[in-house]
């Protein structure tokens, strides 16, 4: 028996786009649910990575493939890059008809001149792995929307235990995964980061394999950190010397084409004080798991060091503010001085409204989570930026609330859209 399907937030969001364009492309990292989620609204579908004879089409008969009912599908239309163009010019053909095709991806190809923009014709879409909301681990009783309005209802504890929280982040957001165990999990996870590297061998067969791997296992150890390419060259590097920064660079930039990379920018304010901004970003992968699996960690383990687990917990609320915020046109970024104070989160929504929020797994640290969003304020040159829609503090066991200074505090599986 078949599935049933789980709603998405990008659901909503899909059927948006494909009212406005001609055709909508979905981008993400492999496994995170692309093709189902298109599926729920094509009526043809060609998948490139199984169907040899639908990729023989495209040169030799495309007009087969588009004489099909629509919206038409063409899963990892990377496989096939010609489609690209027959795309484009099927939709200028067929303007101003909407919502025609449906391309999905988990690699962003190289720039090529062959290969239009699609500007004007196509509308990008991101997908990410499944937040807690999607997965039915978070209430969504707290909505983001609804915070950016002014509005906290408060809830009660949600009840989600620190060592569930930590199978959570081991298991991640995987569609595949929604009723695995942690030993499934954690082998799915060792052997989607092996697919990862044989795909950026496909891709690009001159990176070595045992050096891709040692950047995954950087990667998971610099989770929620601005560590340089500098210092995850050494790290790849190991006893044998760092590589080449530049060739650091290269391997980063082909694990970022498969979305796996998804750092977060530096935000960078108009400030009272002249102190000098990092402008670094704060690395994270595509999801929670992906981090802990690189190392081989566990509940047990994270619940043994319970300062790298805040960390891994914090790159858990990066992947649901994502997802939580698309649909409002957010983006996220981190703000941090040279004076060491910092804050893990700024979200900016597409019309300018902003907040700032902390995560502390440990609710006991919310107090002084909140006096450091304070002080962050008085920094902050609200003349040019406008007031913060509101501060908050991430945290694990607690009610939402919003505290008498006006700090919400915000358990992450209150959370939702």
């Amino acid at each position: 028996m078949v599935a049933a399907y789980r709603r998405r937030i990008v659901d909503t969001e899909l059927a948006e786009r494909m009212s406005a364009a001609g055709a909508v492309v979905i981008e993400g990292p492999r496994a995170c649910g692309k093709t189902v989620t298109a599926e729920q609204v094509a009526r043809t579908d060609y998948r490139f990575d199984v169907d040899e004879g639908a990729q023989a089409l495209v040169s030799a008969a495309p007009e087969v493939l588009f004489d099909a009912p629509t919206p038409i599908l063409f899963d990892e239309w990377q496989l096939a890059p010609k489609v690209w163009n027959l795309v484009r010019r099927e939709v200028d053909d067929r303007s101003p008809l909407h919502g025609q095709f449906v391309l999905t991806g988990s690699a962003t190809p190289r720039d090529d001149v062959a290969r239009h923009t699609g500007a004007g014709r196509m509308s990008f879409m991101r997908m990410r792995p499944m937040s807690l909301f999607e997965t039915g681990h978070s209430t969504g009783e707290v909505s983001l929307s609804a915070l950016f309005d002014g509005d906290l209802p408060p809830t009660k504890d949600p009840g989600l235990t620190v060592p569930q929280l930590m199978e959570r982040i081991v298991v991640g957001g995987w569609p595949g995964l929604l009723d695995a165990d942690v030993t499934t999990a954690q082998r799915w996870v060792r052997d989607y980061l092996a697919t990862i590297v044989a795909d950026v061998q496909r891709l690009d067969g001159r990176r070595l394999p045992d050096r891709l791997r040692r950047l995954l296992v950087a990667l998971g150890r610099s989770v929620g950190t601005d560590t340089t390419l500098k210092a995850l060259a050494a790290d790849v590097g190991g006893r044998d010397g760092p590589i080449d920064r530049e060739t650091a660079g290269a391997y980063h930039e082909a694990l970022a084409r498969l979305m796996v990379v998804d750092d977060v920018p530096a935000w960078a304010p108009h400030m009272r004080s002249t102190t000098p901004l990092r402008t670094s970003a704060t690395r994270f992968l595509a999801d929670p798991s992906l981090g802990v699996g690189a190392l081989s960690t566990g509940p047990d383990q994270l619940l043994r060091d319970l300062n790298a687990a805040g960390f891994h917990f914090e790159a858990l609320v990066v992947r649901d503010l994502r997802v939580y915020t698309q649909r409002l046109e957010g983006r996220l970024a981190h703000w941090r001085d040279n004076n060491g104070h910092e804050v893990d989160i700024i979200v900016t929504l597409g019309d300018g409204r902003w907040a700032a929020l902390e995560v502390k797994m440990n609710p006991d640290h919310v107090d002084q989570a909140a006096a450091s969003l304070l002080r962050f304020i008085d920094k902050v040159d609200l003349t040019k930026t406008g007031q913060p829609a509101f501060l908050g503090v991430v945290t694990t066991r607690s009610a939402a609330y919003r505290r008498p200074d006006g700090v919400c505090c915000l358990p992450v599986a209150t959370l939702g859209p």
